[in-house]
């Protein structure tokens, strides 16, 4: 842009803008999805379970976050709110 006014632009880097993704799902998601399959496989010592509930629960991640990235804060904030119109 070079017919901007000197000193009202600013370079935004994309790190910035964009959600920190953990092999594709949202990071705060993959690691609590991890450490629940950690705790079935090593804890419970149930490791084909620990693997099919990390697989499943990840891909459930990767898919909602290419439909929308910001997917774990709308559930939160519809969570949080009550029930209206008696449903």
């Amino acid at each position: 842009m070079n017919d901007a006014t000197p000193g009202f632009s600013v370079a935004v880097h994309r790190s910035l803008t964009e959600h920190m993704l953990l092999g594709g799902a949202p990071r705060g998601l993959a690691i609590a999805n991890g450490t629940l399959a950690a705790a079935l496989g090593l804890g419970l010592r149930l490791w084909f379970v620990g693997l099919g509930f990390w697989l499943i629960g990840h891909l459930a991640g990767v898919w909602a976050a290419r439909r929308d990235a910001q997917f774990v804060d709308v559930v939160r904030r519809h969570l949080r709110y009550p029930a209206h119109f008696g449903v």
